[in-house]
């Protein structure tokens, strides 16, 4: 059987412009991971147009390691997944290397002006690491210093020298996973910090302790944390899995809020500094297909969150998967989008999600722009599990992907291969957006699991997408890519 795996670019109007020039980088800056705080990814800049783009040619390139830092390593490796943003900030990039290691390098010439040194104690990683997505950057006017995640620390940086700014937690850094509490044995994260306003804030993600496909019901949950910008100092933590007398802990049953892991941010988050507010993005809990020890809607799991970006108070929230089975985590950082719909100007937030939808909120109040609808959902019939009887729609904009499965989504190059697909899909669960997965059952003749579409990489992924506020429109990319999923304690997900 095959279905087709495509990457698909879409274009929404979310509504007239306004205030266009309140968003986007400036001046040829691109000073925060998605161009802004609210992750826009917009520049005004128009010196490559659609006229001379096909004159662009290779100025330099660099290595993902310096050889400066590879050289010192007879069998220096590092991992293939490079996927760092560089930051543009007076006239010099800033990036992670492919170990991790923050770089500075000239934009013009690609020459390198200095290399972060790891730490003396640094033993277990050293000279070794993954990438990160990216650095944070942070001034008052007077102060400035660059924020990287590498290993289990947030390390401030002087942006100048690249040396470890020693007012800042212990010499320079502070040890994340302390905050993430007792049951947590190692902190890992490739995200992004961001800061607002003199806080600095980051989540969890996978690796260590945290996996994106848990196998059991217990792990530790994904505590978002935010420290104070010139000492490192804790300011507050938020709890995706609210505990007694926390907002949302009634939707956990039984005690199940005491040891389902997970629901945490392992994605990018976007702040509005002006109200002084920030959007976090939650995700699955454990166990991505199966929650029969976790029964209730599970918020804030799979939940956009917005606090104060100086205390952590939760200003609202809104859950966009109900007792999420599918590993539809919210994927991507919230864009903050300045609208006019209908006449009346909007200041919103635009969740994208992995099923195709785009969520969109009045970001100081939680209210859907657009009427979001309950609809029913089909019910799962794996013993001991309880599926949501509704989840939420929007009524605008319309999904940006195909959603669902049938048998017209097959192959149909001749009858012969259309024949044997319809035959091989006979061996699996089809249906429409949210059809639950089964479980296995035995011999050559059982359900092999249920097919989902769009996957759990996307529809929308973290790789997110763009606005322009001069237009209005929304870019997105898009991933058509199906997922094969099993409803078991111990299964692995795997992919058609």
């Amino acid at each position: 059987m095959t279905l087709r795996w495509t990457l698909v670019g879409v274009a929404i109007v979310l509504g007239t412009a306004f205030a266009a020039a309140q968003q986007g980088a400036r001046g040829g800056e691109w000073t925060r991971y998605g161009g802004d705080a609210g992750t826009t990814k917009y520049a005004p800049l128009d010196q490559i147009n659609k006229d001379n783009v096909s004159q662009l040619r290779v100025a330099w390139r660099r290595q993902a390691v310096d050889p400066s830092v590879s050289s010192r390593v007879p069998d220096f490796s590092y991992s293939n997944n490079f996927r760092a943003t560089p930051l543009m900030i007076g006239g010099f990039l800033y990036s992670p290397n492919g170990i991790g290691l923050v770089e500075a390098f000239h934009p013009g010439t690609g020459k390198t002006l200095w290399v972060q040194e790891p730490f003396p104690d640094d033993a277990g990683q050293g000279l070794r690491g993954d990438s990160a997505r990216g650095v944070a950057y942070w001034t008052d006017g007077t102060e400035r210093r660059l924020f990287v995640i590498r290993g289990e620390y947030l390390i401030a940086l002087d942006p100048g020298t690249g040396k470890p700014l020693t007012t800042f937690g212990e010499k320079g850094r502070v040890n994340l996973r302390p905050g993430l509490g007792p049951r947590a044995t190692q902190y890992a994260w490739t995200g992004v910090a961001q800061v607002c306003r003199d806080v600095v804030i980051v989540g969890v993600g996978i690796g260590g302790s945290m996996s994106d496909r848990p196998m059991r019901k217990e792990a530790a949950p994904g505590v978002v944390q935010a420290f104070d910008v010139r000492t490192g100092k804790p300011r507050w933590r938020f709890n995706p899995i609210p505990h007694p007398g926390e907002v949302g802990n009634e939707t956990w049953e039984g005690d199940s809020w005491s040891y389902s892991g997970e629901a945490n941010l392992w994605s990018l988050i976007s702040a509005d500094e002006e109200q002084g507010l920030a959007y976090l993005p939650l995700t699955a809990p454990t166990n991505d297909m199966y929650g029969g020890h976790r029964l209730g809607d599970n918020v804030f799991a799979n939940t956009l969150v917005c606090v104060r970006c100086l205390t952590g108070a939760r200003v609202w929230h809104y859950q966009i998967v109900h007792h999420d089975l599918w590993d539809y985590d919210l994927p991507t950082a919230p864009i903050l989008a300045d609208i006019t719909v209908e006449g009346r100007p909007i200041k919103a937030v635009v969740q994208l999600t992995k099923q195709a939808f785009a969520f969109v909120f009045d970001r100081t109040t939680g209210k859907p722009v657009w009427p979001i609808e309950e609809r029913p959902v089909p019910a799962s019939d794996t013993p001991g599990e309880r599926t949501a009887r509704t989840q939420p729609f929007p009524t605008k904009p319309p999904a940006f992907d195909r959603q669902g499965v049938s048998i017209d989504d097959l192959i149909d190059f001749t009858p012969e291969l259309r024949a044997e697909a319809i035959e091989l899909l006979k061996h699996y669960r089809i249906g429409p957006l949210f059809t639950p997965p089964t479980v296995r059952g035995d011999g050559p003749d059982g359900i092999r699991g249920t097919i989902q579409l769009p996957g759990s990489v996307g529809g929308a992924d973290w790789q997110s997408g763009a606005f322009d506020p001069e237009t209005g429109i929304l870019y997105v990319e898009s991933i058509t890519a199906p997922s094969r999923l099993i409803s078991s304690r111990a299964t692995r997900r795997s992919r058609t």
